[in-house]
């Protein structure tokens, strides 16, 4: 343990790194934060918590050498590349289409709309971060800053778990924030435009990350 302390400093660039990545707005980021203020915090929880479940998935296939089978089998991105560049597109049309109803319109869908079970919630928010393949790239990055050169096995370890931790501290939080009542009621009021802000957000991602050369 006190060997790998002495990789303290590296480590804390990485976890800098991944706060500020992870903190950043991004298809995940805005699930959590629409899904929390429309549907309430329980929905928000389970799907952060699927966010944060696909963000450790790809840091433990990054550290068991992802990187080098992605060299190898450069054919799988390109499919996990259109794949989460059509979920994005997906997403962008059903923000499109809440937005573009009015009040009335929005309550009776609401109402009318059979809520996803906590489970959904959750693989939703895993397809979200598991169909991005720059989260491969992002995991990469991430290893390459805090991980020091001929530091111990145990080491990789503990970087994990510090970005989980820090993972679980901001999805959490995030979902916490926006299902306040104040929140969803500001969130009523700002809704047309806040769904078409999704929108297009989610479209450019999309497309960004179709026509994107990985």
């Amino acid at each position: 343990m006190k060997e790998i302390l002495s990789y303290l400093p590296q480590l804390a660039v990485g976890w800098t790194a991944y706060l500020i990545a992870t903190a950043s707005p991004g298809p995940a980021i805005l699930a959590i934060i629409g899904t929390s203020i429309s549907q309430g915090r329980k929905a928000g929880l389970s799907l952060a918590l699927g966010v944060l479940t696909g963000s450790y998935i790809w840091a433990m296939l990054t550290s068991s050498g992802l990187s080098a089978l992605i060299r190898t089998y450069g054919q799988a991105i390109i499919v996990l590349k259109i794949a989460g560049g059509c979920y994005l597109l997906w997403l962008a049309w059903h923000a499109l289409r809440s937005a573009m109803r009015n009040g009335a319109a929005y309550e009776s869908r609401q109402q009318a709309l059979p809520r996803l079970s906590p489970r959904r919630q959750y693989m939703k928010g895993l397809g979200i971060h598991l169909t991005n393949p720059k989260a491969i790239f992002s995991w990469m990055m991430l290893t390459s800053l805090g991980m020091p050169p001929g530091a111990p096995a145990g080491t990789m370890a503990v970087f994990i778990a510090g970005c989980m931790v820090l993972g679980l501290t901001t999805f959490i939080g995030f979902a916490l924030v926006f299902s306040l009542t104040p929140v969803h009621r500001a969130y009523l009021r700002s809704r047309r435009m806040i769904e078409g802000l999704m929108a297009g957000f989610f479209a450019f991602a999309g497309f960004k990350l179709l026509t994107a050369r990985i």
